[in-house]
């Protein structure tokens, strides 16, 4: 059955969105890992929470597993973009795996606070999400002495050791405004709570979240395109439906229901950071479908941060003509 056809006057896509620097060398470590040591090439969670992403690496042959008693003796085994405990690390190296570390770097960036922290004696507080593997890694970098908060109301029920001695680091993709308003409920019970040089929230993650909120007041409704399992994704909906705009989260293109855009006159879309560009363009396929569009850009920040991959890893070749 054909779909129903409906007006839409405008699209607006957000700037910056999709992929950054992180996600970016997550997946290209994967790939290069499979061109020079050839499949299976196992990857410890899924390398970056988007399922486009992992169902391609897996058809290359990337094999995702959660223990590392699934690798057999002599693999290679990557570390997601998310981090991992120093427990796992420690696994890995009594096991004599081969291994390729895709942590994203801000996220590596609060481990070694994590770690200088504790050494210096304090105990520590992480803003994040229960359950989430970046939450797990981070928090994995000590073995006692780290406390997990998520919202305003769990800091008021907070019991600490020495509230003289205290710090705090956060989950890289949180939203912006919520973190703020932990913090500051932190600082008013904690006012001696020491916080990091540099904020742990990503420059990606902010940047995506500052860019929806140019676009939301200009639209009727906001399609992020990212994966339910993705943190930045799901903040980003969050940021336009504070905005008071509807927010839709879809996975690709079949998500994507008439309704959601039906006698919406303006449509923003953006991407959460581990969402490839393909996905958009799929998107914009599909409302096309739904009728006659124009598609504009928005003005945004422009993102030239690139990481350097580790060593180890040949260039790959280019493909023989």
């Amino acid at each position: 059955m054909q779909p129903e056809t409906h007006a839409l006057t405008e699209v607006l896509l957000a700037q910056p969105r999709g992929f950054c620097a992180g996600v970016d060398r997550a997946i290209e470590i994967v790939e290069r890992a499979l061109a020079q040591f050839g499949a299976p090439i196992y990857v410890r969670h899924e390398i970056v929470h988007n399922q486009y992403v992992v169902a391609d690496l897996r058809a290359k042959g990337a094999i995702f597993i959660e223990a590392l008693a699934d690798v057999p003796p002599g693999n290679t085994l990557i570390f997601s973009a998310h981090g991992v405990p120093q427990a796992v690390r420690l696994e890995a190296a009594q096991r004599q795996l081969t291994v390729f570390d895709a942590t994203c770097p801000l996220v590596t960036k609060v481990h070694v606070e994590v770690s200088k922290m504790r050494a210096a004696g304090k105990e520590i507080i992480m803003i994040g999400h229960a359950g989430h593997p970046e939450v797990e890694g981070t928090m994995g970098q000590a073995t006692a002495g780290i406390y997990l908060v998520e919202t305003v109301d769990d800091v008021a029920r907070l019991v600490v050791q020495d509230p003289q001695q205290l710090a705090y680091v956060t989950q890289t993709t949180l939203s912006v405004d919520d973190c703020a308003a932990v913090i500051a409920a932190l600082k008013a019970r904690f006012p001696a709570i020491a916080e990091p040089k540099k904020q742990d929230i990503c420059y990606a993650t902010q940047n995506r979240q500052d860019a929806v909120k140019i676009m939301a007041p200009q639209v009727d409704v906001v399609l992020v395109i990212g994966s339910p399992n993705s943190s930045n994704s799901n903040r980003l909906r969050e940021v336009a439906e504070k905005l008071q705009v509807p927010a839709y989260l879809i996975e690709n293109a079949e998500a994507l229901q008439a309704e959601m855009v039906t006698g919406k006159g303006r449509v923003g879309i953006t991407a959460g950071a581990s969402a490839p560009e393909v996905l958009v363009e799929a998107v914009l396929q599909r409302l096309r479908e739904f009728g006659s569009i124009s598609i504009r850009k928005l003005p945004g920040v422009e993102e030239q941060v690139a990481f350097p991959l580790p060593k180890g890893l040949a260039e790959r070749t280019a493909p023989s003509a």
